[in-house]
């Protein structure tokens, strides 16, 4: 686990780097939701970087997110994003311990999470596929309106935007098209949010329209195996 100064500092370069991001796109820096994606990193390294101020952290696993859920249910104010791919039986994990689920894609697994889910609606981004790529998860950009459809009556769940994973590529430049894709597709379909960009692009997608980013290297370095 890495030590307390060494994540304040990452935490200043990532700050500088998603206001940078913002001013260069004529935004405020209140736009952008820094998430920190905290997948197989321990809760002590959770609670150390609430601790440095930041509130919003991403999981990617439902059961890694019940666990940490519980083990920090003291630290007021911190809000859980569930950011992975999400089977109907691991449902009622994110629809207990989550504020935000960033990857619906499957009209069972919105149904299940309406019927878990109590208190607060769930908010939602719809993943899609922008790149059409067999090995990722997600809808295709002309199926998303008829999945809203098939959705948004279902109670206890809040439709906000868009989310995507770009192909993977060595140059941050490389995932612009897909962030301009998805923006477009949020515009058409009058959604307000999206979350798009990770470590290596995440000024890109800030400067194409993210309001919520997803970073977990930058500020804690390599995932434990």
């Amino acid at each position: 686990m890495i030590p307390a100064e060494v994540l304040a500092a990452n935490l200043r370069d990532v700050e500088q780097r998603v206001a940078a991001a913002c001013a260069r796109a004529g935004r405020a820096r209140t736009d952008v939701q820094l998430i920190a994606v905290t997948k197989r990193h321990p809760p002590e390294l959770v609670r150390l970087a609430f601790e440095a101020g930041l509130r919003h952290f991403g999981e990617n696993y439902a059961q890694e997110l019940r666990d940490k859920h519980e083990a920090l249910s003291n630290c007021a104010g911190l809000r859980w994003h569930a950011i992975g791919p999400l089977q109907p039986k691991n449902a009622k994990y994110v629809a207990k311990a989550a504020h935000v689920f960033h990857a619906l894609e499957r009209l069972e697994v919105a149904q299940e999470l309406s019927r878990r889910r109590t208190g607060a609606p769930l908010t939602c981004f719809v993943e899609v596929n922008v790149a059409g790529e067999s090995s990722k998860a997600g809808i295709a950009p002309g199926e998303v309106a008829a999945f809203l459809e098939q959705v948004k009556h279902l109670p206890n769940l809040e439709l906000t935007g868009l989310m995507c994973m770009p192909p993977l590529a060595d140059e941050p430049e490389a995932s612009r098209p897909a962030f301009k894709a998805l923006a477009q597709l949020a515009r058409q379909l009058a959604l307000p949010c999206l979350s798009m960009g990770t470590t290596g692009d995440f000024e890109i997608a800030i400067e194409e329209g993210a309001t919520h980013v997803r970073v977990g290297t930058a500020l804690f370095g390599e995932r434990p195996d």
